[in-house]
């Protein structure tokens, strides 16, 4: 996308994801002018560690912002804001003058599972957040990995006078100011502001009770003002000093904003290797089988709900590559997608697929388990099935995982009434009607499906008062493209597979542990 035919002003999004540096420029009516990207790369220092330079991030943002801008062709002064993201969990120590310290610590990075455990002996009222405070806490959360540096590498922690998640990093270099945003803070660190803030009694049980000396006083709501971009930032980017830059979220948040999941009863379904369920309440809930719900942390006054499947795409990614040589060659050879012909395979497959039941914990489960030892289960097989058969209950699995996530939210009394999905699934009208079907709840197609960004710019042009507040936003900025209504039939006649499939993994859970924990002996 290199030619310009939409009218001034502009917004720039900036988002920081797993891969690379993107940056995209929108319209405030939500249309699309560029994007682009540059990437940097993940070291693995030792199993389970995952760390990333923060000087290449600011080096990819700087190329990704030049080409971004030369491929627009406008001007530094049509950027009316500027908002970002950033994967969260991801951790950067820096002294007072601003120098990173060590490589970012980045969310899939689980070395802090022994400080993780701790969190099981608090009693404290942060408990809840993981599901009904029963949840085991997972060693990706920023306060684990806090305390894992105090106590591995204690005098990089003591030299950090700030130790901030990766969207405040990305403020601190774009404007000078220090944040907490409070997307981070409330979702992923435990902040309740109706509880009073940070619960320091359970950092105390954690082990870093003293790390609020290095978290940013200021907890900011998304989309608020917090400066304008620096004179240095500005002639690095090839920007315009002064530009007005609003607090950013996580990104998967960003991506429920640029669906306009920012009211009660929608549900946004972020779909690609994995699927992430993310819906606002109107009340504090709380109950067994999802995150949450978190306190201002998407839309001021409103709660978020927080679960998600593990392995979703990859699990039909790993059937098409290790199963499916023949439709990888139809589709070299005649230019279609791999994908599209196994739709076509599969779409006769009834409902159930002749009693064939799979479960997608391929790489564990983290709602509504959070069971990192869970893995797939296949069962009902048959000299009758045929891999048509395995592919369609694989697509079923999925489904029935993200209607178990429902009900979770439901028994707590969550209601929803519409699901707005995005990414790399929806490609498939079979697969999202599949997903509507076996839910029940309409599923809602928006005209711009990299969510993620348009998020970004959705809270720049709030920072910039070119709309009040997030509501607003997405009024103007998120366009509906279709509606997949479910089939009430098909609907109930799935309910006794969903039940199958919900009643599956209890049974095997003790022997799956124990067949893992053999493997991991060797």
């Amino acid at each position: 996308m290199s030619q310009n035919t939409s009218e001034g002003p502009y917004l720039m999004g900036i988002d920081y994801g797993t891969e690379s540096c993107r940056v995209a420029i929108f319209d405030i009516q939500g249309r699309p002018v560029t994007f682009a990207a540059t990437p940097y790369k993940t070291t693995h220092p030792r199993p389970g560690w995952a760390e990333q330079s923060p000087e290449e991030w600011w080096q990819a943002l700087q190329a990704s912002c030049h080409k971004a801008m030369a491929a627009s062709g406008i001007q530094p002064h049509e950027i009316a804001g500027i908002s970002y993201d950033a994967t969260t969990m991801t951790v950067v120590a820096m002294n007072d003058r601003g120098d990173e310290l060590r490589p970012a610590i980045m969310w899939m990075d689980v070395r802090a599972t022994e400080q993780a455990a701790r969190a099981e002996g608090s009693n404290s009222v942060a408990r809840k957040y993981n599901g009904d405070g029963t949840a085991p806490a997972t060693a990706e959360w920023y306060p684990f990995k806090a305390a894992w540096l105090k106590e591995n590498e204690p005098e990089t922690y003591h030299a950090a006078t700030k130790l901030v998640d990766a969207p405040d990093w990305i403020n601190f270099k774009l404007t000078g100011e220090w944040t907490t945003n409070i997307n981070s803070a409330a979702l992923r660190m435990y902040y309740n502001g109706n509880e009073g803030g940070w619960p320091t009694d359970f950092y105390e049980t954690i082990g870093c009770g003293d790390v609020f000396d290095k978290i940013p006083e200021k907890v900011v709501d998304l989309g608020t003002p917090v400066g304008g971009l620096s004179t240095i930032a500005a002639q690095l980017m090839g920007l315009r000093a002064g530009t007005p830059v609003a607090q950013g979220p996580a990104d998967a948040w960003a991506g429920q904003i640029g669906l306009g999941v920012v009211e009660p009863g929608k549900m946004a379904l972020i779909t690609g290797s994995s699927h992430v369920i993310t819906g606002q309440s109107d009340k504090e809930i709380h109950g067994k089988g999802f995150f949450g719900s978190y306190t201002d942390g998407v839309v001021k006054g409103q709660y978020t709900v927080e679960g998600g499947q593990v392995s979703t795409g990859s699990v039909l990614k790993w059937f098409k590559d290790n199963f499916c040589p023949d439709i990888q060659i139809a589709a070299d050879t005649t230019g279609l997608n791999a994908y599209d012909l196994l739709n076509a395979k599969s779409k006769d497959i009834p409902i159930g697929s002749d009693g064939l039941i799979i479960n997608e914990y391929f790489q564990g489960n983290r709602t509504p388990y959070t069971d990192s030892k869970a893995r797939g289960i296949i069962w009902g097989l048959s000299l009758m099935h045929t891999p048509a058969h395995m592919y369609h209950a694989i697509q079923e699995s999925v489904c029935y995982g993200t209607a178990h996530n429902l009900r979770a939210m439901t028994d707590a009394g969550f209601e929803v009434s519409e699901i707005v999905a995005c990414g790399g699934s929806t490609k498939s009208r079979d697969w999202m009607q599949m997903h509507a079907d076996v839910t029940g709840v309409p599923i809602t197609l928006t005209e711009v499906g990299d969510a993620v960004v348009l998020g970004s710019c959705m809270l720049a042009a709030v920072g910039a008062g070119i709309y009040p507040d997030i509501q607003e936003a997405a009024k103007n900025m998120v366009h509906t493209l279709d509606r997949l209504e479910p089939n009430q039939e098909r609907h109930e006649e799935y309910q006794f597979y969903v039940d199958q499939y919900c009643a599956s993994y209890p049974q095997m859970q003790g022997l799956t542990h124990t067949v893992v924990d053999h493997e991991s002996a060797k």
